[in-house]
């Protein structure tokens, strides 16, 4: 059977291509990929029988699977499982490290997408795997240590959950774009023509939130690459909805556990050894 499973891509899409030397295989179980990808590049809905950890040392990028969207800010990871559709959307210029996992060595626990946070060891672990003509033993001993790292990271709550229901399906991809635009659960629902009452409980069926707290979610995963690019406080918070920087900072702090100068600054401390000059990129 083929490793790369593709759907029909629109044309301004990039196929999924994947050189030969970089499957993994049970002889060698975790394979690294590295390149830069410039901002609007959309790599098509695919699968594929191995897993992947996607990192970015620089830059934004976007995951997303037929019911879960996932914004990726600078040194976080996103862990794929195998066989698991999706496709990626990279938000800004990224340095993007993929490291991609034969299903023979998957950890317990790691059978379902999350976002990661990219730990100093796991950052160097993984740098030490894109070195040329690594030993095998040396191989399997960093592969054994970068998925303990990542088993030992807690997920982030980046997910913003997408339905199949074709009326919340609109309104939620509606918010997805404008996610602090006007309009209460009254306005959406007269604007998908379904009642508040019937909304309200599709939220509830099928993403198991409520209106408010997914809008939250969509909140957050919109506030990353704005929060990235450096805009002051003041000015993100209003682009999404909030009355004061206060307020927004409340919020987040809530989701996060932290500032959102702190949590964008973790992404910022890495050491940036991504402008090799590599043909096979």
């Amino acid at each position: 059977m083929p490793h790369e499973l593709l759907t029909p891509a629109p044309p301004d899409s990039e196929l999924v291509d994947i050189p030969p030397e970089f499957e993994p295989a049970v002889a060698h179980p975790i394979r690294v990929r590295s390149r830069p990808m410039a901002a609007g590049v959309r790599i098509a809905l695919h699968t594929h029988a191995w897993a992947q950890l996607a990192y970015a040392s620089r830059g934004v990028l976007r995951m997303a699977t037929p019911g879960t969207t996932w914004m990726v800010p600078p040194s976080r990871a996103i862990w794929v499982p195998p066989l698991v559709t999706h496709e990626v959307v990279i938000v800004e210029d990224a340095f993007l490290r993929t490291l991609y996992v034969d299903e023979s060595v998957i950890p317990p626990g790691l059978d379902a997408c999350r976002v990661v946070e990219v730990s100093g060891l796991l950052r160097e672990t993984i740098a030490a795997l894109d070195e040329p003509g690594i030993a095998p033993a040396r191989e399997r001993l960093l592969g054994a240590l970068a998925l303990d790292e990542i088993t030992r990271s807690a997920p982030l709550p980046l997910a913003v959950p997408m339905p199949e229901e074709k009326r919340l399906r609109a309104l939620c991809e509606a918010l997805i774009a404008d996610p602090a635009g006007p309009g209460s659960l009254e306005y959406w629902a007269a604007h998908v023509g379904a009642s508040t009452r019937t909304i309200a409980r599709l939220f509830r069926q099928e993403l198991g939130v409520s209106f408010s707290q997914w809008r939250q979610q969509a909140i957050l995963a919109r506030a990353i690459p704005l929060l990235n690019q450096g805009r002051p406080m003041a000015i993100v918070a209003q682009e999404l909805g909030y009355q004061s920087q206060s307020a927004f900072s409340a919020m987040f702090r809530r989701a996060f556990g932290q500032s959102p100068r702190a949590f964008i600054a973790r992404g910022t401390d890495d050491r940036h050894d991504d402008d090799r000059d590599d043909e096979t990129f």
